[in-house]
């Protein structure tokens, strides 16, 4: 007893109401899930691909699908149209239009003479001091690229001669291959879907139309850029195939460390020691910037970690070159590691004079936590 057939729509997963569209959706992620060349071996999923390119034939068809809708499987064997044969030409180029990139290894169908192609981006790391990132500058940089080879102008044939039609696939780029029980195009495997064919290749770049070089390029890195930024450098990439346009150049920027500075967004922070003398009795003290020192003054009882603001100091911001930071300067107070006996006299005559009154936050700490544990 012959086994009874499976609905079509059924094994496409669609309605009966789907559109033409949505039934080529759904063939392709079925026949893509099931493919013999995704599944090795697997006479199941085998099975279920002929199922559904069946099914997909028929319901791609105007007229097929109306027999079908209309009397089931016995009104396409009425009407001439079954579906279960891989000959008629209508298959071979849905088939060929659905799966052309998957076969082909990335889109690239290769047919006819090949084409002109984009040359390859390249990449580099950029050292530049903290002084260069907040005001700009101009470097210098070496780069190994591929150039079109001057000999041949990037043809790859040698010098009077001239590139041949590839004989296996005519210049079509393709050839036919089988695949189980289908045939597919697939990239002629002579000329890697080019059409044609070297047959006296350029000694100077043995027929690759490119030759390796060192190449020294000019950068301008702007005012404002920070440490791990990428910049891009158009056109200074590998050159093109073909006569197509060169790649770019990616710069990582690498940001030395500076003596006295670090950065915090177009903030720069600066850490300047003062004496307990100074911080106690006040003083004007000389701090530095990135455009040289200026005076700061420090008023009388100044704590450890005060931080002062001088505006305008910092970073000129890399989306608003007219904006600029400041700088912030964090005072460290020092405290004298070696005294004299005549400085630790002096010190505990200043201590017993002055009593809680000199160390009021040390006061206020120290009557809390009285408080806490009481």
């Amino acid at each position: 007893m012959p086994q009874e057939k499976k609905d079509y729509y059924e094994i496409l997963a669609v309605m009966r109401t789907a559109s033409l569209d949505e039934i080529k959706k759904a063939y392709r992620k079925c026949a893509l899930a099931h493919h013999p060349d995704r599944n090795p071996g697997d006479k199941k999923a085998e099975e279920r691909f002929k199922e559904a390119t069946e099914a997909y034939q028929v319901l791609s068809d105007a007229e097929k699908r109306k027999l079908y809708d209309a009397y089931g499987h016995a009104g396409l064997d009425l009407g001439g149209g079954g579906g279960s044969g891989f000959s008629g030409g209508g298959f071979s180029n849905v088939f060929e239009g659905i799966f052309e990139d998957f076969f082909s290894g990335g889109g690239q169908s290769g047919r006819g003479q090949e084409r002109a192609r984009r040359g390859g981006d390249l990449q580099t790391d950029l050292q530049i001091s903290f002084d260069e990132a907040a005001f700009g500058a101009d470097k210098e940089i070496e780069i190994a690229r591929e150039e079109t080879c001057a000999s041949c102008k990037g043809d790859g044939a040698k010098p009077g001669t001239s590139r041949s039609v590839c004989s296996v696939c005519q210049g079509s780029g393709q050839v036919m291959a089988s695949s189980g029980f289908f045939s597919i195009s697939r990239p002629c495997h002579r000329c890697h879907g080019k059409g044609s064919w070297v047959d006296h290749p350029c000694p100077s770049c043995r027929g690759g139309g490119r030759v390796p070089v060192r190449r020294k390029i000019h950068v301008k890195v702007p005012a404002g850029v920070d440490n791990g930024l990428r910049m891009r450098v158009t056109g200074e990439g590998e050159a093109g195939l073909r006569g197509g346009p060169r790649g770019d150049l990616y710069l990582d920027l690498q940001v030395l460390q500076h003596e006295f500075f670090s950065r915090q967004g177009d903030n720069i922070l600066c850490e300047v020691p003062v004496s307990f003398v100074q911080a106690a009795l006040g003083a004007e003290i000389q701090v530095p910037t990135l455009t040289g020192s200026t005076a700061l003054k420090i008023p009388a009882g100044t704590q450890n970690g005060k931080v002062f603001k001088l505006k305008g100091k910092g970073i000129a911001s890399l989306s608003r070159p007219k904006e600029i930071g400041d700088e912030e300067v964090r005072v460290v107070v020092e405290t004298p590691t070696r005294l004299s006996e005549k400085q630790r006299e002096l010190l505990s005559q200043f201590a017993a004079l002055s009593g809680d009154q000199v160390n009021p936050l040390s006061s206020s700490f120290m009557s809390r936590m009285k408080k806490l544990f009481s």
